[in-house]
């Protein structure tokens, strides 16, 4: 679309207010408004916000980060290609921003911008990414006392919890086609409420806009039926966690060939993909800050949780790290592709997404080798046997995650130091404050705020 589309369109469908966002350090969504008679203005100049926000955390405290205090703006400047109408809001639309300095040049604390540094980094390789997220979330219905309630206790993929969710669902799949995002599939995963609902994989930055738009999607339409649609990553302590595995397949430019597929492989991968999937095994305790980011998300990352633990990889191995995901008969070029399961809906998607771009080019730079295939549970071998074989455990704590980030060379290079300092001074407070007060008041925050 170009200025004149975008503006036909949001005129046409009646849109009064026009919702500029972007997600924050803390992985909040936020934004500001524009009336449609400012609109055609706003495309083009932005609108106006604090730099200070990128050292907001998740409690709205302000963090000391230099050069994000009460003096200075940057401006949030929409992506044409990302405007849609909100079918869950009367009269609005929305886009995400990139977060421009006064001299119209990227912001270099911009996590929007960063994930476009590292396809932009790829394509000088001739790479080229296809990505999505896949989520589950749980749906509560809120109680007189401040709890949740979950709206099933039915088992996984029961049809119990189909009809439970039966209504809302629809709603929540007609909202995403209206907004042309294309669902893959829907089924009611294991804990209580929790439910899951895969979308279709699109080029890396489309596929982190989408994410968005998932988050405020099921948000927004639960709130319609009266329920509250939690994205954290352990809502429930005794529960099932909620993930948001990161799907990727790497292309050549022209997007013609998936450049992970070897039919001669008994894994059907390439050597390109095993260097990949070393880089991001050797960065992965890092990268857990930026993927499984908030306090919350190490209630999720244990042993025999299916959520993955320790630093594998396998074949169609749910314990493992990365797992290969088998492919569709008749279609294997096409279909082959990774997954990242020690991914949460917590995380920043533009952050997760570009970090794990930048770990795996790094590990295709280094021609870096996997180790073998983990055909068990990880978490089944010896202590000795996982140190035979180079398996490590992951950080057990936001804390530790987040010291991995800051002594790992690769990415603190790659997010910058504006973007990787403000991270850390967001997420290290968090961890202070989390740390401070009881499960309940994490969960509290944490179940309403994702």
């Amino acid at each position: 679309m170009n200025k004149d589309q975008v503006i036909s369109a949001a005129n046409n469908a009646g849109v009064r207010l026009i919702r500029f966002l972007y997600c924050d350090n803390g992985g909040t969504i936020r934004g500001k408004l524009v009336h449609i008679d400012s609109f055609a203005r706003r495309l083009t100049t932005g609108i106006g916000l604090t730099p200070a926000m990128q050292a907001m955390n998740m409690l709205d405290q302000l963090q000391p980060v230099p050069g994000m205090g009460p003096v200075g703006e940057v401006r949030l400047v929409p992506d044409i290609n990302s405007f849609v109408v909100l079918p869950y809001a009367p009269n609005s639309a929305a886009m995400m921003c990139d977060m421009l300095t006064l001299d119209k040049k990227p912001w270099s604390a911009c996590p929007r911008s960063f994930l476009q540094r590292m396809i932009t980094r790829a394509a000088h390789l001739g790479l080229s990414f296809q990505a999505t997220f896949e989520n589950e979330f749980s749906l509560f219905h809120p109680q007189e006392d401040g709890s949740y309630l979950p709206i099933d206790t039915g088992l996984c993929f029961s049809t119990i919890s189909m009809a439970a969710g039966a209504e809302v669902m629809d709603d929540m799949i007609a909202a995403f086609e209206a907004q042309g995002i294309p669902i893959d599939a829907y089924y009611p995963e294991l804990g209580h409420g929790q439910h899951e609902l895969p979308i279709r994989h699109a080029p890396a930055l489309r596929a982190a806009d989408n994410q968005i738009w998932f988050r405020e999607t099921v948000r927004n339409v639960a709130d319609q039926h009266g329920m509250v649609a939690s994205l954290a990553p352990k809502p429930q302590p005794n529960q099932a966690g909620n993930s948001a595995h990161i799907h990727w397949s790497i292309w050549d430019l022209a997007g013609e060939n998936n450049l992970l597929y070897d039919p001669k492989d008994p894994y059907m991968v390439s050597e390109l993909g095993y260097h990949f999937i070393a880089g991001v095994l050797a960065h992965l305790p890092g990268l857990l800050a930026l993927t499984a980011p908030s306090y919350n998300s190490y209630r999720r990352l244990q042993p025999h949780f299916w959520s993955s633990a320790y630093t594998s990889w396998g074949p169609d191995n749910r314990e493992a790290s990365v797992r290969i995901a088998s492919t569709l008969w008749g279609m294997e070029a096409a279909s082959i592709n990774m997954e990242l399961k020690a991914s949460d809906p917590s995380n920043n998607p533009y952050l997760a997404l570009g970090g794990l771009i930048a770990a795996g080019l790094d590990g295709i730079r280094r021609e870096l080798e996997p180790g073998k295939a983990t055909l068990i549970d990880p978490g089944n071998y010896s202590d000795a046997e996982r140190a035979a074989l180079g398996i490590a455990r992951y950080p057990t704590t936001q804390a530790q995650a987040l010291d991995a980030l800051e002594n790992d060379r690769v990415l603190m290079e790659a997010l910058g130091s504006d973007l990787s300092s403000s991270y850390l001074a967001v997420r290290r407070s968090e961890y202070a404050a989390f740390a401070a007060e009881d499960v309940d008041f994490e969960i509290k925050h944490h179940i309403y705020k994702f």
